[in-house]
């Protein structure tokens, strides 16, 4: 079995290892925008413990979902290697993927892109979906399914274990399935899984949060953003009572908060955005246009200040926004030298 993250780990030419001296505070030293202080051309990516998991993480790390062909395009390996080692040369250090997107494609996509690299990398996939076809997917929460499924995903990613494995946006009902949870502490027992994690929904169920450390879950995944602020009034509040792990999924609405989409903008066939989000598009897009012009501060990009933004908030270990290129995996890794939250927040490593 490869050496597993959540120690410190061989930096990349021109990086500090986290929580070397080189890299104060825990932090670690990344090729970027220029650092206020004195060490010019570099930007800081914190960590922060995802909470009783005690992995240590970068605060914004990868979302995959658009290499399943969901979001207007489809990806190649070489593609792929690129965005990851985009990522890795930012300091980011934390992946969350899933089994349906696509049918495993993510999976397998990021296990050929981490031949050889495995150990470099905190791993998230999930459980209880099969993908059929473009935004078609039925429920499947059966333990022996569930095994199956996590034999697909560790197959997939070409790994013998995966970091954290998150029941994936299930129905109360399916949150209660016999014998569910109890299989899911024999694999981790086995050493397939480190820690187990719920990713809920909707974004208020604080039924499926607040029974989180009772089933052996030590982190939530929740849909979290500026337009979206749901879970500060029942779901934070329990997810730090327990020390479970925050990561905010679409921290970006989707691409909405990066500001680059006027009300109007219409997508691809392909991408969920025109098959999931039509209905109130115009509106959060209007809400876009306000929020750029009051809040984001002069000269700050509206996507960076977005991601800064849920990291500010004392219940948030990191965000996983997606991206379609290196670039923009660099975008959004500078948000991590913006000031918000970041001094004293109660999970930093």
């Amino acid at each position: 079995m490869a050496d597993r993250p959540g120690r410190v780990q061989p930096a990349p030419v021109g990086q500090a290892a986290a929580g070397s001296p080189d890299g104060p505070g825990g932090a670690t030293l990344i090729p970027g925008s220029p650092l206020r202080g004195s060490v010019p051309h570099f930007a800081l990516m914190h960590h922060r413990l995802l909470g009783r998991t005690g992995l240590k993480i970068s605060v914004v790390g990868l979302g995959t979902w658009q290499f399943g062909g969901e979001w207007g395009r489809t990806f190649t390996t070489a593609e792929v290697e690129a965005i990851l080692g985009a990522a890795r040369d930012a300091g980011i250090n934390f992946l969350d993927t899933a089994e349906c997107y696509g049918d495993h494609l993510s999976e397998r996509l990021i296990g050929a892109a981490l031949a050889g690299r495995r150990e470099q990398w905190i791993v998230a996939t999930k459980f209880g979906h099969h993908f059929h076809d473009l935004f078609q997917r039925t429920d499947h929460f059966d333990p022996a399914d569930v095994g199956r499924q996590l034999d697909a995903s560790l197959q997939a990613l070409r790994t013998d274990y995966v970091d954290l494995l998150q029941c994936h946006s299930a129905k109360d009902e399916q949150f209660r399935t016999e014998g569910l949870w109890e299989a899911l502490l024999k694999e981790q027992a086995k050493g397939r899984v480190r820690h187990l994690g719920m990713s809920i929904s909707p974004n208020t169920n604080v039924y499926q949060t607040d029974r989180a450390v009772l089933v052996g879950a030590g982190s939530i995944q929740v849909v979290y953003n500026r337009l979206q602020q749901e879970p500060e009034e029942k779901v934070f509040p329990s997810c730090r009572k327990q020390n479970l792990g925050v990561l905010a999924r679409v921290p970006l609405a989707s691409g909405f908060l990066s500001g680059k989409y006027p009300p109007g903008a219409v997508f691809a066939a392909s991408d969920v955005r025109e098959a999931w989000m039509k209905k109130d598009r115009d509106a959060k897009l209007a809400e876009v246009a306000r929020i750029a012009a009051a809040e984001v501060p002069a000269g700050v990009p509206m996507a960076r200040w977005a991601l800064a933004w849920c990291l500010r908030h004392p219940a948030v270990t990191a965000v996983i926004p997606g991206c379609k290129s290196p670039e923009q995996v660099r975008d959004n890794a500078a948000a991590a030298e913006l000031d918000i939250g970041q001094a004293g927040h109660p999970q930093a490593a």
